[in-house]
């Protein structure tokens, strides 16, 4: 491995590197799987073991995300470090940011973990949210947001919030003690109900050099708040799927950042977009990828993280992506004998509710 032990990861990271993921879910295993592709290995520090990514990499790191001498030894056999999910601590990203490249950067990081900073964040550039009010310091604070958003609503958790997971609806005032109080007392956004037709989601790829690469939007239906099946080509109007790479850009120009962006938007009726939320990873949304595109969400990921030269995104099939939630997965012997259907299954042993076990991309 020519350039570990040196910073010559500032520049292009190519065949014989290190990849450094933190993070052993699905997305990091199929981050790792396309890194193969190019020659490129993976170490994977995660504090579960037999995850997802640890099955698939040649090198594996257990310890806490807080393990500060056990991160300093996962930096020094890498060339540049990324992660799979947000939930990173702030003083370990600093950590690692003094020994190697990370990225993205910490200013995606933090903006990501904070539904406050990242409505923020979006406003301040002049992009439209759903109406919002924070909820800091309880009752007071949420009876204060209710009267200015009024009802139905939403409250979620400002942090860890995923798949439907922390967020309650309010559908009057008077459910504000019983939310508050479903939410565990933490910090929270209040967010208004908006008449969306639709949700799409887009992703862009940015190099360190300032490229981008911009994925197709994607239609998107959920289940039980869960993404349930994402579908391109999405039928929405010329100018929104215009409009929707342009906010995918402007985030990214703004966030410095280097690797991928997913940004979730309701669709109007107008055709106007309103966005949801972020993630600087690959997402969910872009697993459809895999199977219609020329570079996928994953080999871009790692193209532009390594500072390699960024694939062509563009889709040569149409292509539906469904998610196998918990026992769904159990129908792989039908779907891997479904005719042009191509199953992606993460390697968890036990499947419950609500759990991602797999997906498979279906050419439609």
């Amino acid at each position: 491995m020519a350039m570990v032990g040196r910073l010559a990861a500032l520049g292009p990271v190519g065949p014989g590197a290190r990849l450094g993921i933190l993070g052993g879910g699905q997305l990091g295993r199929m981050t790792a799987l396309a890194a193969a592709r190019l020659g490129i290995s993976c170490h994977i520090f995660t504090p579960e073991d037999n995850g997802p990514a640890s099955q698939v990499c040649p090198m594996v790191t257990l310890a806490a995300y807080d393990d500060l001498d056990a991160l300093s030894r996962f930096a020094a056999s890498v060339d540049v470090i990324t992660f799979e999910f947000e939930n990173i601590p702030a003083a370990s990203v600093a950590h690692l940011a003094a020994l190697r490249p990370v990225r993205p950067g910490w200013k995606a990081l933090e903006t990501a973990q904070d539904r406050i900073l990242e409505k923020r964040f979006f406003n301040d550039l002049g992009i439209a949210t759903a109406p919002w009010a924070p909820v800091t310091d309880g009752p007071q604070s949420l009876a204060e947001a209710v009267a200015k958003i009024g009802c139905p609503a939403i409250l979620k958790t400002t942090r860890l919030g995923y798949d439907g997971k922390g967020q309650v609806r309010l559908n009057a005032p008077g459910d504000s003690a019983a939310a508050w109080a479903a939410l565990g007392n933490r910090p929270a956004v209040l967010e208004g109900l908006v008449p969306f037709v639709s949700e799409i989601s887009v992703i862009i790829a940015r190099a360190p050099d300032g490229a981008t690469a911009c994925f197709e939007p994607t239609l998107n239906h959920h289940r039980e708040g869960i993404l349930h099946t994402s579908s391109v080509p999405a039928p929405i109007r010329p100018q929104t799927a215009i409009a929707a790479r342009a906010i995918a850009e402007s985030a990214a120009l703004a966030l410095d950042l280097v690797g991928l962006l997913a940004v979730e938007l309701f669709v109007l009726a107008d055709g106007s977009l309103l966005v949801n939320e972020m993630a600087p990873r690959p997402h969910n949304s872009g697993h459809w990828t895999m199977d219609a595109c020329h570079t996928d969400q994953f080999e871009q990921f790692v193209r532009a993280v390594c500072g390699l030269p960024l694939g062509d995104p563009s889709r040569f099939r149409a292509m539906r992506m469904t998610n196998l939630i918990g026992d769904e997965v159990h129908d792989w012997p039908l779907l891997m004998a479904t005719p042009g259907a191509r199953l992606h299954l993460y390697g968890k042993v036990e499947s419950r509710r609500g759990r991602k076990m797999g997906h498979v991309n279906t050419p439609v």
